[in-house]
C-alpha cells in the first residue's frame, strides 16, 4: 500500500517500509522493525513517518509518548492516517495520549480474556503445552510416548538412582551426543534436573509453574505462591514408575538444597574475568562460597575458583570505603557526567555512532 502511494510522489521519497510482523505492540524493545526504524530516525535518514493507525505504533501508553516527543526533538513528525493525527500540530499530543491509552487498553483487554481462558483450561485439565517434555511429541493436540526418547529419560533416572550427579549425567548425555530437546543440544546439569523433577513423566500434570506480570511491560517469573498452581492427575501416558519418581525427588532434597534465591543481592551480580559467566552460591562443610557457573561445571573451561563469601563482603567494604573517602574525586565529576547526559538525550542532542 505505502509503495503505491509514494511511488509517483514528487515531494516525498519513501526510505523504507518498517513492519514487526506478529510481535507485540506493548514492548518495544522486543520490536526490531520498530528499533531500526528509531536507529534511522537519529541518523537523519527520516523526515515523516507514515503509520496506519496509533494502536501500529505502540499499544503501550508511555512507550508511544516517549518516541513521539523524542521524534519531533530529532524534527521528525508522524502521520497516524486512522486518527488522521498529524504531530506536526502541537495540539494533537492530547489526542495520541488518549488513543495511545484505548490502544493499550484494547491489548490489555486482550491479555486479560487469554489469561482468563488459559486459567479455566488448567482449572479443568484441559490446558496443552505447545512444547512437549523430551520423551513426547505431540499429535492431535495429546502428547504420545517417543520411544527412543522415553529410553533416555529411563537412564537418566536409573544413573541418578545408582548414584550419578547431574552433571556426570549431563556429560554422558553429551558424549553420546543426545540432542537435549529440538532446539538444544548440549545437556546442563539444570536441565537434566528438569527432567528428574518433570511430575509429566508419572503422567501427571503440574499447571502455571510459571506466570506473567499483569502491568506493562509484562515479564515472566516463577510462581513461588504469588497464582494459584493445579495439579491433574493421569493426563498422559506416563514413563516412570511413580515408586522409582518419588525416591529420586527425596534423593533430589537431600543432595541439592539451594542455600540461596534470585533474591539475594549478590546474585547474577558477580562476572567471572576469564569466561564472562555468572558466580553462583554453593556451600561445603558449614562455610559459604561464590564459584563460576564455568568452572562448576566443568573446572578444565575455566580456571577461576571459588571465592569465599565473607572475602566478597570484605572487598564490598573496602570499595565502599574508598568512594566516600574519595567521593569529591570520583562519584561528583560523574553525577555531573551523568546530569549532561541525559540532558543531551532529552534535548536530542545525542549522536548516535554504529
Amino acid at each position: 500500500y505505502y509503495s503505491q502511494v509514494f511511488e509517483n510522489s514528487e515531494t516525498e521519497e519513501l526510505i523504507d517500509i518498517y513492519a514487526d510482523e506478529g510481535i507485540t505492540g506493548t514492548r518495544e524493545d522486543k520490536r526490531d522493525e520498530f528499533q531500526r526504524m528509531l536507529k534511522d530516525c537519529r541518523r537523519g535518514k527520516i523526515d515523516r513517518i507514515y503509520t496506519k493507525s496509533i494502536s501500529r505504533f505502540s499499544r503501550n501508553t508511555r512507550d508511544c509518548l516517549k518516541s513521539v516527543r523524542e521524534l519531533k526533538s530529532l524534527g521528525i513528525t508522524i502521520f497516524f492516517e486512522k486518527e488522521n493525527i498529524d504531530t506536526a500540530n502541537l495540539t494533537d499530543e492530547m489526542m495520541i495520549t488518549i488513543m495511545g491509552g484505548l490502544a493499550q487498553e484494547e491489548s490489555t483487554s486482550i491479555s486479560q480474556n487469554m489469561r482468563w481462558s488459559i486459567q479455566k483450561r488448567m482449572q479443568n485439565g484441559t490446558y496443552r503445552n505447545s512444547c512437549p517434555p523430551f520423551g513426547y511429541t505431540v499429535q492431535n493436540d495429546t502428547l504420545v510416548v517417543n520411544e527412543e526418547q522415553a529410553k533416555i529419560v529411563k537412564q537418566i533416572f536409573n544413573w541418578y538412582n545408582e548414584g550419578y550427579g547431574l552433571q556426570a549425567i549431563a556429560d554422558t548425555l553429551n558424549s553420546m551426543a543426545v540432542p537435549s530437546s529440538q532446539t538444544a543440544e548440549r545437556w546442563h546439569a539444570s536441565s537434566v534436573k528438569y527432567v528428574l523433577s518433570n511430575e509429566r513423566y508419572i503422567g501427571d500434570a503440574l499447571f502455571q509453574k510459571k506466570y506473567r506480570t499483569e502491568t506493562l511491560p509484562t515479564m515472566q517469573k516463577r510462581n513461588r505462591g504469588e497464582k494459584p498452581k493445579y495439579y491433574v492427575q493421569s493426563v498422559n501416558t506416563p514413563i516412570i514408575d511413580k515408586d522409582i519418581f518419588y525416591s529420586v525427588q527425596e534423593l533430589l532434597n537431600k543432595r541439592h538444597r539451594e542455600y540461596i534465591n534470585n533474591n539475594h543481592f549478590l546474585s547474577k551480580r558477580i562476572l567471572c574475568s576469564k569466561c564472562g559467566a555468572t558466580y553462583k552460591c554453593v556451600s561445603s562443610k558449614n562455610s559459604v562460597f561464590w564459584t563460576c557457573r564455568t568452572h562448576n561445571n566443568k573446572a578444565s573451561d575455566c580456571s577461576n575458583g571459588r571465592i569465599s563469601e565473607i572475602k566478597i563482603y570484605a572487598a564490598f567494604v573496602r570499595l565502599c570505603n574508598k568512594l566516600l573517602y574519595n567521593y569529591k574525586t570520583v562519584l561528583i565529576p560523574l553525577q555531573t557526567a551523568l546530569q549532561d547526559l541525559k540532558l543531551r538525550k532529552f534535548s536530542g542532542k545525542t549522536q548516535v555512532m554504529d
